[in-house]
């Protein structure tokens, strides 16, 4: 074989290794590009596959809320909700609680209203449920001075009934003005309550939640509770088996959403009355049941 064919047939052979890496190399990236785009689909696809929708709030008409499915809660309004709030929460103002553009609207005005200088809302769902997953899409005000929250409260259970933290308080989402971003979940009862600083918490930074909506979701069954921000665990507590006074999750819980302003932790820094109104927007509430095992 002379110099020059043994030179081509190197050439031949060096291309075909070549077009064999870059097919190679090509499929690589698609499997790459698939593998780090996944999480969200596999959360999606899990929730469907486990969960069945049983209750939700899509917000498409105009007015003021569905009040087969919401009610209003003034009820601690003249003890300032046990939490100095200085806000005033009213019943069926469109200015502080309406639907529209697909969206709930809860704002919060400087306004003098019987004797408070800020106005507000807070709705409660006429559903309770035990056990189960819900999501709440949700952006959130940025006034100092605000606080926000996403919770629940046992069923049948208002504000003058008392006895709290004994029979239990679930903080799905809450945010304050003067800290930014960083989102709260949380546990209370009578062994593990906030007032001695010992509480079931975690938080995250979701930078731009008060520029954009994200999914505020809750897990919980007679076993363990989670709270995630769209899909980012980052609030785990499991019942440790002690009884009521640490774990008295086992029951109906109803949803609460409001935005209040001051209080013993929103007014911490003061509050910007420059910044009024505020607002939370809600596109969606959704609770979900448990498929039954086949």
């Amino acid at each position: 074989m002379s110099p020059k064919q043994i030179k081509f047939r190197i050439n031949i052979n060096q291309m075909i290794l070549y077009n064999k890496f870059l097919r190679f190399l090509g499929f690589a990236i698609i499997i790459l590009f698939f593998a780090g785009n996944s999480p969200a689909q596999t959360n999606r696809g899990t929730i469907n596959k486990k969960w069945k929708l049983v209750w939700s709030d899509e917000f498409n008409y105009i007015g003021l809320p569905d009040s087969t499915k919401w009610k209003y809660d003034t009820e601690g309004n003249a003890a300032n909700w046990g939490n100095f709030e200085d806000q005033q929460y009213t019943i069926g103002k469109l200015e502080n609680g309406r639907v529209e553009n697909g969206k709930l609207y809860i704002i919060a005005l400087k306004k003098e209203t019987e004797g408070k200088k800020y106005s507000s809302v807070r709705l409660n769902s006429k559903e309770a449920w035990q056990f189960g997953r819900i999501e709440i899409s949700a952006k959130l005000p940025d006034g100092r001075g605000t606080w926000p929250a996403i919770w629940m409260m046992p069923g049948g259970w208002s504000f003058k009934d008392g006895n709290w933290p004994t029979i239990g308080e679930i903080d799905i989402m809450e945010h304050v003005g003067h800290d930014l971003g960083v989102i709260h979940a949380s546990a209370h009862s009578k062994d593990y309550q906030w007032q001695a600083a010992t509480q079931k918490t975690a938080i995250i930074s979701v930078p731009d939640a008060t520029k954009n909506f994200h999914t505020y979701a809750f897990e919980w069954d007679a076993e363990i509770m989670k709270a995630f921000v769209d899909d980012s665990l980052y609030f785990v507590y499991k019942n440790e088996g002690l009884g009521e006074s640490k774990w008295p999750y086992n029951k109906p819980f109803y949803l609460i959403l409001n935005l209040a302003v001051g209080g013993a932790w929103g007014r911490t820094k003061g509050i910007d009355d420059a910044a009024f109104p505020q607002t939370m927007e809600v596109d969606y509430v959704r609770f979900y049941k448990q498929k039954k095992k086949k």
